[in-house]
């Protein structure tokens, strides 16, 4: 697997600016793009932001995180690969995701603790889907997590702009919205989840935005 990331540096470029640059420059590896999201306030705004805007904001939502951190891995040399995790009764989850020697890794911005980084350990999609499983609930205590898509190439995008520009990322969402899903979990065995204990649950809430969360309706 040693040519993964001989090609993808193609137009990663171009139009950033020298104060950009220095900054993507600090980032040379995939925890060091964890470690800059992390160190951002997480976004409850209901627009997107690009790659630019995260920088020149400072703050970010899960869906503005991923697309900033796939922005700086095809900068490392990755391809700029995103999926989305699909919950019932919570907001899906947008993660950037990498492959080192075979494996799949990933880089993501989320109110919740254990929704985020992830070595690249992993040997399928599904492999590190699952690893988000026990730590993926709502404020209710469910555990939502559901299925994923298939992954969504970015640079299918480049004509949008899709890095320095926000215009274009309605088209991104709206492809997600339309590619393969594959769900893991049958009816079934929703009805068998427990509750997140509440040990679980306050140590994922740590530091949490609550302006930021979900709040699934009330049953009944």
């Amino acid at each position: 697997m040693k040519n993964e990331k001989q090609v993808y540096r193609k137009n990663s470029g171009g139009t950033w600016t020298v104060q950009e640059k220095a900054l993507f420059d600090t980032m040379k590896t995939p925890f060091q793009i964890q470690a800059f999201l992390d160190n951002i306030p997480y976004s409850e705004d209901t627009f997107y932001r690009s790659p630019r805007q995260v920088m020149d904001d400072r703050k970010a939502n899960c869906f503005d995180g991923a697309i900033f951190a796939a922005a700086v891995l095809r900068r490392q040399g990755y391809r700029p690969l995103i999926i989305d995790i699909l919950a019932e009764r919570d907001d899906d989850h947008l993660l950037s995701i990498y492959r080192k020697a075979g494996c799949w890794g990933a880089v993501a911005k989320s109110n919740f603790v254990g929704l985020r980084f992830r070595e690249p350990v992993y040997r399928s999609l599904r492999e590190l889907v699952m690893s988000y499983f026990e730590s993926y609930y709502n404020v209710d205590a469910e555990k939502t997590l559901r299925g994923y898509t298939v992954t969504l190439d970015l640079t299918r995008f480049d004509q949008l702009n899709w890095m320095t520009n926000a215009e274009g990322l309605e088209q991104i969402a709206d492809a997600l919205d339309k590619i393969r899903k594959i769900y893991l979990m049958t009816p079934e065995m929703v009805d068998a989840l427990n509750p997140v204990d509440s040990r679980s649950y306050q140590a994922g809430m740590l530091g949490v935005n609550e302006a930021g969360l979900y709040r699934p309706p009330k049953s009944g």
